[in-house]
């Protein structure tokens, strides 16, 4: 198949590239406008490939999203592309509701009218995917999980973002026909995450010494997927699964954040021993973010029993292989860092 991945250099959407090129035959068109969290060296393992090719464009430029479609013909369209940090969605709501609202609502105009004129057999067979967040259903108690019927509750601009997509997608399928799909994932993590995010900000403010901060008392509760995982999920269900349908893809691991900073610097502590002292001797507690969800939790028991996926990883697997990736390679990151981003916090409530 032809697969056109919006955001496919984002954390997610690389890790999707990345598989579609070293375990498929289909060919695969990232279309990115490289914003601040796009990286293209988290492309460089697929882009030798002759199925691979990029084209650099905005989701809310219609005659570029229209242009990319005449000329790739993609069999799939993956809607990665997002503004995804909660932090930066407090303090900048503006470039969420563009991004995740109006970009959306361009690209399903445009993908609505490359598919009304498919030949009828392609037609049949084309799916727009749409990627979402289990941040869109809200928050938790101590019990439950978040199905694919729990109601939509979102609480920060990013979700509510997100959340206005997803019920842009599902309209366009049930009012134009056009064959959708949504996954709601839980928290990923894996090699190739913008430092701005929980894990890779632990570990490489943990490495340059600095303090390790955790929001509130850290009791907050998040359900972990490992980022190769999720890629596996995701083409299983535009491969797969039915249109109309959507599916929840979480990783069976929650964990505490304070949890999750405790492990990180258990692995740094084995791998990277520092001269004096322990890393966790590095964990601040800040200020908590403003309107902190306590927990997410997703019940994957659908994508399970329909499509045949589970989890290849567990949590201490995952976070290991991901420690270990840092350490193994820092310019990955050290150029984020020098270019663009400086772990400073974000998300403080000023509007």
């Amino acid at each position: 198949m032809r697969i056109l991945v919006t955001g496919g250099a984002g954390f997610i959407g690389s890790a999707l590239v990345r598989r579609l090129i070293a375990h498929t035959d289909h060919d695969v068109l990232v279309f990115d406008k490289l914003t601040y969290a796009g990286v293209l060296s988290s492309l460089e393992p697929a882009a030798s490939s002759d199925r691979y090719r990029f084209v650099q464009a905005d989701i809310c430029d219609a005659e570029a999203v229209a242009k990319a479609l005449a000329d790739f013909q993609p069999d799939v369209v993956a809607h990665l592309a997002a503004e995804s940090h909660v932090d930066r969605s407090i303090d900048g709501p503006g470039a969420f509701v563009q991004t995740n609202l109006v970009g959306t609502f361009v690209m399903l105009n445009q993908v609505l009218g490359y598919w009304r004129n498919l030949p009828d057999a392609r037609k049949m067979d084309f799916r727009f995917h749409h990627i979402s967040t289990d941040e869109v259903f809200g928050s938790l108690g101590e019990e439950g999980f978040f199905t694919e019927t729990t109601a939509y509750d979102p609480r920060s601009p990013y979700s509510a973002s997100k959340a206005g997509s997803d019920h842009l997608v599902r309209a366009w399928g049930h009012t134009y026909g056009l064959p959708v799909l949504v996954t709601n994932c839980s928290n990923n993590y894996g090699p190739y995450h913008f430092p701005e995010k929980l894990i890779p900000l632990i570990i490489i403010r943990a490495l340059n010494g600095e303090p390790l901060p955790v929001y509130g008392d850290g009791s907050n509760v998040r359900d972990w997927l490992f980022v190769d995982d999720h890629a596996r999920a995701l083409q299983a269900v535009f491969e797969k699964g039915r249109p109309g349908k959507t599916y929840n893809v979480g990783g069976n691991a929650e964990r505490k954040n304070i949890e999750v900073v405790q492990a990180i610097c258990s692995i740094l502590d084995r791998l990277r021993p520092k001269a004096v002292g322990r890393y966790a001797d590095q964990i601040t507690f800040v200020t908590d973010r403003p309107g902190h969800d306590h927990r997410y939790a997703i019940d994957a028991s659908k994508i399970r029993a329909d499509l045949g996926w589970t989890p290849s990883l567990t949590f201490e697997q995952g976070i290991e292989h991901t420690v270990a990736w840092y350490l193994e390679n820092p310019g990955w990151w050290q150029n984020i860092l020098g270019a663009r981003y400086s772990t400073q916090r974000l998300g403080v409530g000023n509007g």
